[in-house]
């Protein structure tokens, strides 16, 4: 067996010397470890949601996206990237309130977010905010953050899904579908043609299939099902 031999004074010292750089540099590799797992499961968490997000310059122009918001411009041509890679919604009345949105913010006034409904079948809604420090790859003409929040089911494809999940009639389930997006349950007889009081007597037979004790606990029941994931 060979007999370890002494590094020496010499290289003694230059390892004790290392040591603390080692030690720093160890630090940041565990912490950017750490980080990207975070981002990666984040990703895994926004995809399943379909959520997607994307910055904009002043002008609309998109800084960054997410890896998924490609897809989601494929779904429809509600939201897509237009000449300049601007983001250009199809209709000229939402395109007109990013656009002010847009300038708010580039003339540095304080503004809240803002929520605009693109389609309600498919559904496609999208938040828009002011963006708070650098974009992460550290773009500084970004302004603003764009969350876009869609399924690219119909509404008829999600009513065949709580069918198959909850026991529901059709009826049932196009009234449970709507009451799900938090619509009154008079607006959603409204849409659906029918009465208040027929809306009412479904009401009570989607709760006691579903489980759900209310309005609300619905809500929470269908959003958080596995329609969410699909």
């Amino acid at each position: 067996m060979q007999q370890r031999k002494s590094l020496g004074s010499a290289a003694g010292a230059l390892v004790l010397a290392l040591a603390p750089h080692l030690r720093i540099a160890l630090r940041g590799f565990a912490a950017l470890e750490h980080e990207r797992f975070r981002s990666s499961v984040t990703g895994e968490a926004f995809n399943r949601l379909n959520i997607g997000w994307l910055t904009l310059d002043g002008q609309g122009r998109i800084v960054e996206v997410s890896e998924n918001i490609g897809q989601m411009f494929q779904w429809g041509t509600l939201l897509r990237r237009g000449r300049y890679d601007r983001l250009v919604p199809s209709e000229p009345a939402i395109d007109r309130q990013l656009t002010g949105y847009l300038k708010q913010v580039a003339a540095g006034r304080t503004v809240r977010p803002l929520a605009i409904n693109l389609s309600r079948d498919p559904w496609l809604d999208m938040l828009v905010a002011p963006l708070q420090g650098d974009t992460i790859s550290g773009h500084r003409s970004a302004r603003v953050i764009v969350y876009v929040s869609g399924d690219r089911r119909s509404q008829a494809d999600r009513c065949e899904q709580l069918v198959d999940l909850f026991g529901l009639l059709p009826s049932e389930a196009r009234l449970a579908w709507l009451l799900a997006q938090a619509t009154s349950i008079s607006d959603s007889a409204a849409t659906l043609g029918i009465t208040v009081e027929t809306a009412r007597n479904y009401s009570k037979k989607i709760y006691a299939k579903t489980g759900a004790s209310g309005h609300a606990e619905l809500v929470r029941i269908v959003m958080t099902s596995v329609l969410a994931l699909s």
